[in-house]
């Protein structure tokens, strides 16, 4: 029987994670839920308190800062066929479980939902409209990301090098492998990293390095870029 292994990597998220665990298991039914798996990078906020006072059944593990770095030590400890990678900001639709398992069973073996932000910017409306799409450019780590455990292992998980990227060099290939799905469901992220910086000049940043990776531009020289501008 196939089961979902949700894995969430956490840095400081005492805002939204509560919430989030909330919403996961009021959205799902158990019985396709092999386990929640959080991985926190050090955080210093009481995120790891909140967690393990939430009453819900959660592995909490620690592990050296990075996404990559997290979402592989959760692999590492998972018991589900099915990975669901979710960043702590981002809500999934409801019955997100059945969702996935009904793409499995369709044979696709990798995909993601439609991205919804919680803001009425008109531009990220339209960034959201957009993700409907099949375009690898509409892609990203905030409408999460399911793949079977075979092809997360045969692809060799998560690039550890990339300190952010991360998401999208795992979808790079599974676009390769031509092995990627969009749900036609939206999940809800929190648009609070484009209200601290601006909407355009977050979006000039993200095309940025978009456009770096696109030129050769190494892991190292992208994550100083964000560090310097974004960070």
């Amino acid at each position: 029987m196939n089961k979902i292994s949700i894995i969430i990597p956490v840095l400081n998220e005492a805002k939204t994670i509560e919430a989030l665990l909330c919403h996961l298991v009021d959205n799902a039914l158990l019985e396709n839920i092999s386990e929640i798996i959080i991985v926190d990078g050090g955080s210093t906020d009481g995120s790891q308190e909140i967690i393990k006072n939430s009453g819900l059944n959660i592995i909490l593990l620690s592990s050296p800062k990075g996404r990559a770095i997290q979402m592989n030590a959760g692999v590492k400890v998972a018991k589900g066929n099915i990975l669901y990678f979710l960043h702590a900001d981002s809500f999934p639709p409801n019955q997100y479980d059945k969702l996935i398992l009904n793409e499995i069973e369709k044979g696709h073996k990798a995909g993601c939902f439609r991205l919804q932000f919680d803001s009425n910017h008109w531009w990220l409306r339209l960034a959201s409209w957009l993700t409907q799409f099949s375009w690898r450019a509409c892609r990203g780590g905030d409408q999460s990301q399911f793949i079977t455990r075979k092809l997360f292992d045969d692809i060799g998980g998560y690039d550890e090098r990339y300190m952010i990227y991360e998401d999208n060099m795992l979808i790079n290939a599974l676009y390769a492998r031509n092995q990627y799905v969009v749900i036609n469901k939206k999940i809800t992220t929190s648009a609070r990293l484009y209200e601290k910086h601006g909407v355009w000049k977050l979006q000039y940043h993200f095309w940025s390095i978009y456009v770096k990776k696109w030129f050769g531009a190494s892991a190292d020289e992208l994550f100083a870029y964000y560090k310097k501008y974004i960070c």
